[in-house]
């Protein structure tokens, strides 16, 4: 199999994972802002109007990569550094964030290093193996 191949796997599975966590985001937060899903802890309403909207742009960016749009790198970028920013505010600014909010914060920074990994670095370096 060819590296270009290999390569358009590889995004294609970033593609999947950035759609699959982007509608968890939107599924769950839409939930709760509407009072389908209630929470044994303190919500910080502003939080999940984030968690919603970075689930809708999940969903663009998902998009953006399974096309190969040269943007794609750019917003996969600002995804993961946003939900980083926001990890932090969270961890060492807020004061009222619960435990649970701060784990799910880590779990989407971990899923979207993934999704660089998958989309970024392993088919550039491939990429550039080839020639």
């Amino acid at each position: 199999m060819s590296n270009t191949k290999k390569a358009y796997y590889l995004t294609s599975i970033a593609a999947f994972i950035a759609l699959f966590i982007g509608a968890m985001s939107i599924f769950a937060g839409t939930k709760v802002l509407l009072g389908l899903d209630t929470k044994p802890y303190h919500i910080l309403v502003g939080l999940l109007v984030y968690n919603v909207l970075l689930g809708v742009i999940s969903l663009i960016v998902s998009y953006l990569i399974f096309k190969n749009k040269s943007i794609s790198k750019t917003a996969t970028y600002l995804v993961l550094a946003s939900h980083t920013i926001v990890f932090l505010c969270l961890k060492f600014i807020s004061e009222t964030v619960a435990a649970e909010s701060i784990k799910a914060m880590l779990f989407r920074i971990s899923i979207w290093i993934v999704i660089v990994i998958l989309s970024i670095v392993i088919p550039n370096y491939l990429i550039k193996k080839s020639n």
